[in-house]
């Protein structure tokens, strides 16, 4: 191996380990429990303002509502 200036060395050093502590933190705020529960909301939002979507649930809603009163009517 060449002799390399311990200063170098340090500077290496330090530098991976910034590098290391910038890739620590991007995982910890992936892995973040919140933000991937806040993902999944906006996500089912963003699928049920579809309009095939919301069309398809408010039919379901009308059968569940046609299907209650029929029931209590018995």
């Amino acid at each position: 191996m060449a002799n390399r200036d311990p200063e170098t060395i340090k500077q290496e050093i330090d530098k991976a380990r910034d590098q290391l502590a910038l890739t620590v933190d991007s995982l910890a705020e992936r892995a973040n429990p919140q933000r991937l529960a806040d993902d999944v909301k906006a996500a089912v939002i963003r699928f049920v303002k579809k309009p095939v979507v919301a069309a398809s649930l408010a039919g379901v809603g009308a059968l569940v509502v046609v299907v209650a009163i029929r029931r209590v009517k018995r």
